[in-house]
């Protein structure tokens, strides 16, 4: 059965005037508030609506209630929302009545405040972390590390020594790597390392053939020699990392920025350059077959700063005009 909510004003509906709010026919709790607070923050809600002065809203004659026929056990959630903005922290179901209560008082931005706290849940359950970094910190004082398959998504595992570590098939989404050593480390066959941090990472060596780096930020990263064969880079930031000698056949660099980068006898074959910053970059030696400059950004605007010096298979086909 529902609880009558019960709005009780203290004199006329004039802006700066205060109203106690009387929640529940018997035993309920009162709230004081003002009509500032129910007209303010949500000017377009049916709270906004009654109270601006605007209708004529009907009142108990002795105690000037107005009656609200609705569950009123999240109203203090619905206050201190039209107060101070901040989305209380409630547990899933209670967060559900919440969101039905915000419905009927057409308060949009608590809706949308709700949706997005329910979403963020969502995905830090779907990360579903396996270990900790105390975890990764006891396993890698032995020999041959194995975390295959294992997920660690949302890890901070910056400045560890995780040489020759090998992280095959797992899920590292948004694990902060920062200066770490990951020499030999493998991140080989579907590891899925989308949106994790190598900022000045020591990655020589490294092996990331078909690994999902979607977006992962690699700047300053030290790259020399690694297999990023048919890898996922999409959207991935490697401003100023040194990739020297390193294996980037047929990988996906869409809208990658190599601003600054070293790729002195990378091997590009076939690698995907569509909208990629190559400002600056150095492609000294580098081995660019089937690779299709025209489609990289800064080419054009930058081309006298680019050293393409002795590169390998570089014709006025892939390479647009100055």
């Amino acid at each position: 059965m529902g609880i009558i909510a019960n709005f009780c004003v203290d004199g006329s509906l004039a802006q700066t005037d205060y109203c106690a709010c009387y929640i529940g026919s018997s035993g309920g709790k009162k709230f004081c508030t003002t009509f500032d607070t129910l007209t303010h923050r949500e000017p377009d809600s049916m709270l906004a609506a009654m109270f601006s002065g605007r209708h004529t809203i009907c009142k108990d004659s002795e105690k000037g209630y107005v009656f609200v026929d609705r569950d009123g056990k999240h109203f203090r959630h619905i206050l201190n929302w039209l107060r101070d903005g901040v989305v209380p922290m409630l547990n899933e179901s209670e967060y559900s009545e919440l969101l039905r209560e915000a419905e009927y008082y057409q308060l949009l931005g608590l809706i949308d405040g709700v949706t997005v706290v329910l979403n963020k849940r969502k995905e830090d359950e779907d990360l579903n972390t396996e270990l900790t970094r105390t975890d990764v910190l006891k396993c890698i004082q032995f020999e041959k590390v194995r975390f295959r398959g294992v997920n660690i998504s949302g890890l901070d595992l910056s400045k560890l020594d995780l040489s020759y570590v090998d992280f095959s098939y797992a899920s590292l989404k948004n694990v902060f790597f920062s200066r770490a050593n990951l020499h030999c480390a493998k991140f080989r066959v579907d590891a899925d390392a989308e949106g994790s941090i190598f900022h000045n990472a020591t990655l020589r060596e490294c092996e990331f053939t078909g690994a999902n780096l979607r977006g992962a930020l690699l700047a300053g990263a030290n790259l020399q020699s690694a297999n990023l064969q048919d890898a996922c880079l999409i959207g991935c930031s490697f401003c100023g990392a040194d990739l020297s000698a390193a294996h980037l056949q047929t990988a996906d660099l869409t809208n990658a920025n190599l601003e600054g980068a070293n790729l002195e006898g990378a091997n590009l074959k076939g690698a995907k350059l569509n909208n990629a910053n190559l400002k600056g970059a150095n492609l000294q030696r580098a081995y660019l077959r089937h690779v299709n400059l025209r489609d990289a950004v800064s080419i054009e605007e930058n081309i006298d700063s680019m050293n393409f010096l002795m590169c390998f298979n570089l014709t006025i086909t892939n390479l647009p005009t100055a």
